[in-house]
């Protein structure tokens, strides 16, 4: 079992990197928020405040979903990878956690502890449920919202600050609608995260990156099943690390201002502007989900009435809140962390064209990750002219940035004659786990060089 040390106080601290300066007439203000939560101390000139007792860790439940589809058996070595990787991923619990293990095909069953009930992690427990694994076997179609119904029912039952999931599927959703999915999504999103798998090559990309997003998780590939263990095990740490829960970004804006979009960009980029939730007058909250110690990046764009030069106003003003310990609906606790968006009319061309290099870097990494999109839809399509030039834009703004990263997994789909102009030739031959690596990792940016 891994072993844990207790954190300190958690804090948040807020950051805002902009140009203020607009010339006559201008009305679209940019900023990048950083938004950081630490053990301890004051991050930054921000005054930081404690969000739980010192000493007391957070509660957690896990509930971790397996394909057992058909498929899952073909190669056999897939379904054994499956469940050493539970197995692993259930070694990293740390004690106390509730978790329970779900066998997913076009119907979701309670694997272990069963009886519509949670475990709690301790030696005793974490034995019995990897015996229960050895009865996983690979048979039946794939309802993917069938899994994750069941996860919300099992995961609601327990009184703990964090639920999580761990998501692994090797095939298509072919056994329900993608409505009815969608409609699963909806209902789940804000009760719990979720982290999505794909293992091989069978499964579709845009299924399971849709699932992490609407569920505020992480997705990735894993197109060698003897992959498996590492990767659930690191993102059980991850979730094990998790200390506080429904972290919303409360955007507040003066009379005649509109939010444009909210956008994470950092570490990876996921639109919330559609997911505002009302919070009173001119206040919206967007979600941002589970915090363990780890900084992110968010772009915020508002529209502000026009004024005259000289003139100065405040734009938007950013803090972080989550539901209120042990209140009522609709109760929250303000973390204590802000951030103040500004804009300034002037008259100095200069100053008034300027673009932050934060807002200027985070642009291009959204550019980069639709870039990838289009390109690989072009090429699917067809239409090899278009994905050439969306590829090599992808590729020149990947070198310009420094994504590494990003660069590597292109190079494995195209051809960089010369990555600076973004001159590039669609390989003849590409592999299937290459293009879905380099579709599933699209939105994961770098952080800019401050």
């Amino acid at each position: 079992m891994a072993n844990f040390a207790k954190p300190s106080v958690p804090r948040f601290s807020v950051d805002v990197y902009q140009n203020e300066y607009l010339p006559e007439g201008g009305s679209e203000v940019n900023a990048i928020v950083t938004v950081t939560a630490t053990g301890g101390g004051t991050i930054g000139s921000t005054v930081s405040a404690p969000v739980y007792t010192a000493g007391h860790r957070p509660s957690a439940a896990v509930a971790v979903m397996v394909d057992c589809s058909g498929s899952m058996d073909y190669p056999p070595t897939k379904m054994r990878n499956a469940r050493d990787a539970t197995a692993a991923a259930i070694d990293t619990l740390r004690d106390g956690t509730h978790f329970a293990v779900i066998g997913g095909t076009h119907v979701a069953k309670e694997v272990y502890p069963g009886g519509g009930r949670l475990a709690v992690a301790d030696a005793t427990t974490r034995e019995q449920a990897k015996q229960a694994l050895r009865r996983l076997s690979a048979g039946g179609g794939t309802a993917i919202g069938t899994w994750l119904r069941l996860a919300d029912r099992l995961l609601s039952a327990a009184d703990v600050t964090i639920r999580h999931g761990i998501l692994l599927t090797d095939g298509r959703n072919e056994h329900e609608s993608p409505d009815d999915l969608r409609a699963t999504l909806d209902a789940c999103a804000g009760r719990f995260t979720c982290d999505a798998r794909g293992v091989g090559t069978d499964w579709e990309v845009k299924e399971v990156t849709g699932i992490a997003s609407a569920l505020l998780g992480t997705a990735d590939i894993v197109a060698d099943p003897a992959g498996l263990a590492a990767d659930f095990t690191r993102m059980m740490e991850t979730a094990m690390g998790k200390e506080v829960a429904d972290v919303a970004l409360r955007v507040w804006t003066p009379v005649g201002a509109a939010i444009r979009f909210v956008k994470q960009v950092a570490p990876s980029m996921e639109d919330l502007t559609a997911r505002r939730a009302e919070a009173g007058p001119r206040a919206g909250d967007y979600p941002t989900g589970s915090w363990g110690d780890e900084s992110r990046d968010y772009h915020l764009c508002v529209t502000v009435p026009p004024a005259g030069l000289g003139r100065e106003m405040l734009a938007a003003r950013v803090s972080l809140v989550m539901p209120e310990p042990g209140g009522g609906a609709g109760s929250v606790q303000n973390l204590g962390a802000q951030g103040l968006v500004r804009a300034v009319w002037t008259d100095d061309m200069v100053a008034s064209t300027s673009i932050s290099p934060q807002v200027a870097h985070y642009t291009g990494q959204a550019e980069l990750a639709q870039a990838i999109q289009q390109g690989l839809d072009l090429r699917k399509a067809g239409d090899f002219d278009g994905a050439t030039a969306k590829l090599g834009r992808a590729v020149q703004l990947a070198s310009a940035s420094g994504n590494a990263d990003t660069a590597k997994l292109l190079a494995k789909v195209v051809d960089v004659v010369d990555a600076a102009t973004g001159t590039v030739r669609l390989k003849t031959r590409v592999a299937e786990a290459d293009e879905m690596t380099l579709e599933t990792r699209s939105t994961k940016t770098v952080r800019v060089k401050k």
